[in-house]
Parts: C-alpha cells; sequence; structure tokens
C-alpha cells in the first residue's frame, strides 16, 4: 500500500500545535532581567561570555524536561510534590525564596518596560509601570486560561526582534566562533566574572520556570486513566515542546548577548545598568532602528513574563499550601480565591518596588543571582524525584536525561560556590 505522504505544511501546522507549556516557558525566560544580564554580560566581557549560553543549553533542557515530567507523570505541580515527599522545612525555605525572587523581578520587569515605554514615546514611566502591572493582573485573572495561553503563545513572536538586532549590526563572526570554542583568553581573573557567570546561570536556569512548566504540564494534562500510549505520546510531545522552548529561549539569549558585545563592548560601554539603558545606549552606537527593535522587546517579554512570575509563585504557594491552585479557575463564581490572591500580591508589590528608591540595577541583577542561588537546592530535589519509581513509576527519566540533569545541578551548585569563595 502506497503512503499518502502528508504535505509539509500540515507537518509544521501539527508541529506548532503541539507547542505550548515548553515554549511560554522558554520565552518567559528572556525577561527585561535576563535581557539586562545578557547585556551586562555582552557589555562587560564581550564575546568571552557567549560560551555559557551554548553550554546551558543541554542542561537548561534537562532539567526543564524532568520538571515538565514530573507535572504530567504525578498530576502534581513541583511544591505538591516537595509537600507529599520532603520536609516542611525545606518546602517553606525553597517557596519563600521563590516568592522573594519572583516578586523582585516582576518589580524590576515592570520598571524595565516602563522604562522602555518611556524611551520610545516619552510621559511618565510611573503611570506606564502601573497600566502595565495592572493590564498583566487582569489577564491572569479574568481571561479564560485557554484563550490567555494562546496569547502568550503569539507572544513569543517578539523576541524575533533580537534576532533583527543582530542582523542591523555588523558583527565578526570569525571572532564569534573562536571566543564560544575558546573564550579564557578574554576573561578576567576574579570574583566578578564569577558573580557574572552565576547571574547569566539564574536567569537561563531559574526556579520559577521548573515551577510554571510542570503546573501548566498538570493543566493541561486530561484526568482518568492513560493507557501506555497515551503516555508515551504526551512525553514525545513534552519531550518536542521542552527542546524547541530552551533552543529559541537561549538562541535569543545569544542575539541579545551577542548584539551588546559587538556594539557596546566594541564602543567603550561595559557597565549597563537596566534592559531600557542598553537599548538607549544602542541608540548612538547602532542606530534608532536597531534602539527601537531593542526597546520594544524588553516590552513585549515584559508583558510575556510578568504574569509566568506571578504564576509561578501562586503555583508555588498553592502546592505547598494544599490549596487547589489553576488558572482556569473562575473568580467570579469565587473559586481560586487563595490562589488568585496570591498573583495580585506579587504583582502588586512588583507595581510598588517602581515607587520606592530600590536601585533597579541591584533588583534585577542580584533576583538572577538569587535565582541561581535557590536553584540548586531545587533541582537536587528535582533529580532525585524523576529518578525514583515511588511515584514516577515506569515513567522515571532515561539515563541521557539523569546524566544532564545531575550535570546542570552540579555546574550551577560550583558557580555559586566559587562566587562566595571567590
Amino acid at each position: 500500500m502506497t503512503r499518502v505522504p502528508v504535505p509539509s505544511a500540515e507537518r509544521l501546522k501539527s508541529t506548532v500545535r503541539q507547542l505550548g507549556p515548553g515554549l511560554i516557558t522558554g520565552a518567559a525566560d528572556d525577561d527585561p532581567s535576563g535581557i539586562a544580564t545578557y547585556s551586562q554580560a555582552g557589555a562587560q566581557f564581550g564575546f568571552s561570555m557567549l560560551w555559557t549560553v551554548v553550554i546551558t543549553l543541554p542542561l537548561m533542557a534537562a532539567i526543564q524536561l524532568v520538571s515538565a515530567r514530573i507535572g504530567y507523570v504525578t498530576g502534581e505541580g513541583l511544591s505538591g510534590n516537595m509537600r507529599a515527599h520532603y520536609p516542611r522545612w525545606m518546602l517553606v525555605d525553597c517557596v519563600g525564596l521563590l516568592v522573594l525572587a519572583n516578586t523582585l523581578n516582576i518589580g524590576a520587569d515592570i520598571a524595565a518596560m516602563a522604562e522602555a515605554l518611556r524611551l520610545l514615546v516619552g510621559g511618565s514611566a510611573h503611570v506606564y509601570a502601573v497600566t502595565f502591572g495592572l493590564l498583566c493582573l487582569v489577564l491572569q485573572v479574568f481571561v479564560p486560561y485557554e484563550r490567555y495561553v494562546r496569547w502568550l503563545k503569539w507572544l513569543t513572536l517578539v523576541l524575533f526582534a533580537y534576532v533583527a538586532v543582530v542582523m542591523s549590526v555588523r558583527i565578526a563572526w570569525w571572532d564569534v566562533a573562536r571566543a564560544v570554542v575558546w573564550p579564557w583568553p578574554g576573561l578576567p581573573a576574579g570574583r566578578d566574572v564569577f558573580v557574572t557567570l552565576v547571574a547569566v546561570l539564574g536567569t537561563t536556569i531559574s526556579p520559577y520556570l521548573f515551577f510554571w512548566q510542570a503546573a501548566q504540564e498538570v493543566e493541561d494534562r486530561r484526568h482518568g486513566e492513560h493507557t501506555d500510549e497515551e503516555v508515551r505520546r504526551e512525553l514525545a510531545r513534552i519531550r518536542l515542546d521542552t527542546t524547541v522552548g530552551m533552543a529559541f529561549s537561549n538562541g535569543i539569549a545569544f542575539c541579545i548577548m551577542l548584539s551588546t558585545a559587538a556594539t557596546l563592548f566594541a564602543a567603550g560601554v561595559h557597565d549597563i545598568q537596566t534592559s531600557a539603558q542598553a537599548a538607549e545606549a544602542l541608540r548612538p552606537v547602532a542606530g534608532e532602528f536597531t534602539f527601537l527593535l531593542f526597546g520594544l522587546g524588553i516590552i513585549g517579554t515584559g508583558m510575556l513574563a510578568v504574569p509566568v512570575l506571578a504564576g509561578s509563585a501562586a503555583y508555588a504557594v498553592a502546592g505547598a499550601m494544599g490549596w487547589h491552585g489553576s488558572l482556569a479557575l473562575n473568580l467570579r463564581r469565587g473559586e481560586g480565591r487563595a490562589f488568585f490572591s496570591v498573583i495580585a500580591a506579587a504583582t502588586v508589590i512588583g507595581i510598588v518596588l517602581c515607587f520606592t528608591p530600590m536601585d533597579p540595577v541591584k533588583e534585577l541583577f542580584w533576583s538572577a543571582v538569587l535565582n541561581g542561588v535557590v536553584a540548586v537546592p531545587i533541582m537536587a530535589v528535582l533529580m532525585r524525584k524523576a529518578t525514583h519509581p515511588r511515584g514516577m513509576g515506569r515513567h522515571v527519566i532515561g539515563r541521557r536525561v539523569r546524566w544532564l540533569g545531575w550535570a546542570a545541578t552540579a555546574v550551577m551548585g560550583l558557580t555559586v560556590a566559587g562566587m562566595f569563595v571567590g
């Protein structure tokens, strides 16, 4: 019997339909905090930090795959799994630090969006901060989950602005390739390198991404019994979704670091305070078009990331407290009041932080560093859970993902230790 070939357009459409939690998670990773961190790394060290984005791709993909797999197989978010199998003090510490880091990150992201819009059109950054924060809150609380997630999925396209930035500036590609393979000659010794490494790793392999993707797999999971074939099919979808999402995330991060290295570092601009400042610094060096693209990218990524940050905090708290937490709950019917209260509190506190004298640089950078520190114990817990038949049954992770996941945990731990020792 002759098989009828499936048209490539149909295959592409089918692949796109399989993308969801992994793609959104990967895109949310390139938030204004991430943009500031990658921009600072590029401006401070030039091409010498590009290798970090390359080496973190398989590590990031592995740990996100572990998170997603735990969520789908157990039908519980990460904090729910921790509550069931680990001491309460560990759960409280991990969730507490996660909520703190997320709230700081929300404040920094909202401030960055507001400042970017002020640079583009003028006006009051404070007014824009309130507007952006409340818009993100309203969308998360009152827009139906299916429509809301679809909106987030399409919003990921804004990240292609950073690909356009790379295409609009002159790049010495041979120097780039050499720096990726052998970066050490361009890296000075000292604590600054370790701090930047922790910030880059912390904004790339972030705890809030673990909690969000696991929770989204729980949201998307059909309840009831699942045949082995259904489970295998869903795990294959998760693998594709996560791989594409993380490759997309790291590709964009590479473009951000590359563009600032090729322009700002080359022009002698080595100190970037915020993502908005990175955009402004590009204007005289790379032109108005590049500045515009960079600024619009900051706003778009912020609109994508703030709901993910607030949502992952709410999922973490709900799991820790034993609440039923879901974005699909209907607040108008009195459902999920505690869950949505966490989202509202994290977002409102983030807005308030924009009006305090807190240095946005320190908010952005040190929230990334805090993420790096918090990630270590959470990653160890995830790996232990994913390799144990209790709860995972026959769906424990394979050898390759196991090695990569533990490697990611070790790399993060050694980098954090190097920062404190150095």
